[in-house]
């Protein structure tokens, strides 16, 4: 999906196309995992396969979702 941009005709991808590309961009970083966008909370969300069972984790950026991650995983 894209939408026409002012500046020289060209497209620009919407923002929900960026957000589900950011969202396999980490997924295919850590595969297993799968991450969304909430809609109605603003949040990023990951479901995190763990030994001690799944861990769902909440964060405001992506970033900050990838280094949620990055440390459930480290602890297991």
């Amino acid at each position: 999906m894209t939408t026409p941009s002012a500046a020289g005709g060209r497209e620009e991808p919407t923002p929900a196309a960026l957000r589900a590309a950011t969202a396999r961009g980490l997924q295919e970083q850590f595969p297993g995992i799968r991450v969304w966008f909430g809609e109605s909370t603003g949040s990023w969300w990951a479901l995190v396969p763990l030994m001690s069972g799944p861990a769902l984790l909440e964060a405001p950026t992506p970033q900050q979702l990838r280094d949620a991650v990055l440390n459930a995983r480290a602890r297991g």
